[in-house]
């Protein structure tokens, strides 16, 4: 009787020194997050890449302590709320929506699963959250709008050009943020003379029709609302103002170095960065209802010189030596 007691406790013990061995040879669990992208793969690199950094710098690596759901809605915002969908039904740990239109899809998708917004306007007039102090629900993140951007787009467009007695306002009509925004950039140009002339587009097909109505109206000036299909054909749109002879005024940079002239916006690279920290905090339970939405602290005024030479205009040295960078 002894021996087989002896015999049972051996076995048992073996049989636990090998389930531990085995669960020890076992990767660890590691969190999954989903990654909503409006626009695609190559227009976002560098955007994407400055999450990763943002990631790195907490400790968290792609591939081996953090793995990554990318879903590319190819510059197609229909697609965003199956593409949020996918995600949710992956049971993804958080879900990482930098824009207007794939914070609304993913907070369509999923009231559970928390949600980081990046590079959002207006979060609290779309309903996104609550408040920025207390956001609420299961979103939080960053807005990209500062409550006196867009007066300052205006002010710096004025300066720039200080002829400029009109000036358009190109918009998309499908974007939920350009309502507030044209409000507050029309009301800015009236305060300093410029009546404004709205003109909307909602496809490329479009571009070649607003920029005729502009010149039609004797804009002086031209005003691009941030917007995902400006983003992505922003190349064609700086060669349509420099055709119009438009001096234009964007809120990203990428749209200078593209052949725009000037640029004063959010720097986005910097919020996507910052972005990381909100992720990193839900993975380590806290709740996005308790994580007060950010706003931007760093933004950049940038110029294009040799924009500005084709155009026929100096551009005031002293707005020059604001700008924090200036590309010849």
């Amino acid at each position: 009787m002894m021996d087989r007691r002896v015999f049972v406790g051996t076995l048992a013990g073996g049989l636990l020194a090998a389930r531990r061995a085995v669960e020890a040879q076992q990767p660890a669990k590691i969190p999954r997050i989903g990654f909503l992208v409006p626009g695609t793969a190559s227009a976002s690199a560098h955007f994407l890449d400055a999450f990763r950094h943002g990631l790195r710098e907490l400790g968290y690596v792609e591939g081996q302590s953090i793995a990554i759901e990318y879903r590319m809605a190819e510059g197609r915002q229909e697609r965003l709320p199956e593409l949020a969908a996918e995600l949710v039904r992956l049971e993804v740990d958080a879900i990482v929506a930098p824009t207007s239109a794939a914070a609304l899809a993913a907070k369509n998708a999923s009231t559970a699963i928390p949600i980081v917004m990046l590079v959002v306007g207006e979060p609290v007039q779309l309903g996104i959250v609550a408040s920025l102090a207390r956001p609420g629900g299961n979103i939080t993140g960053l807005t990209s709008i500062g409550d006196e951007l867009f007066a300052k787009q205006v002010q710096l467009l004025k300066e720039a050009v200080p002829k400029v007695s009109r000036v358009a306002v190109l918009w998309n009509p499908a974007n939920p943020s350009h309502g507030p925004r044209l409000e507050a950039i029309e009301a800015a140009a009236r305060s300093l003379g410029m009546p404004p002339q709205r003109q909307e587009a909602r496809g490329p097909d479009e571009f070649d029709n607003a920029f005729a109505a502009m010149t039609g109206a004797r804009a002086g000036a031209v005003l691009v609302v941030s917007d995902l299909l400006f983003y992505l054909h922003r190349t064609r749109i700086a060669d349509l103002a420099a055709k119009a002879r438009l001096p234009a005024m964007y809120g990203l940079r990428e749209h200078v170095e593209a052949g725009g002239l000037v640029a004063y916006a959010a720097n986005y690279a910097d919020l996507y960065r910052r972005g990381a920290g909100y992720v990193a905090k839900i993975l380590k339970g806290a709740k996005p209802a308790d994580l007060p939405v950010e706003q931007p602290t760093r933004f950049e005024l940038v110029i294009n010189a040799k924009t500005a030479k084709a155009l026929g205009l100096t551009i005031p040295s002293a707005l020059l030596l604001r700008a924090d960078e200036v590309i010849q």
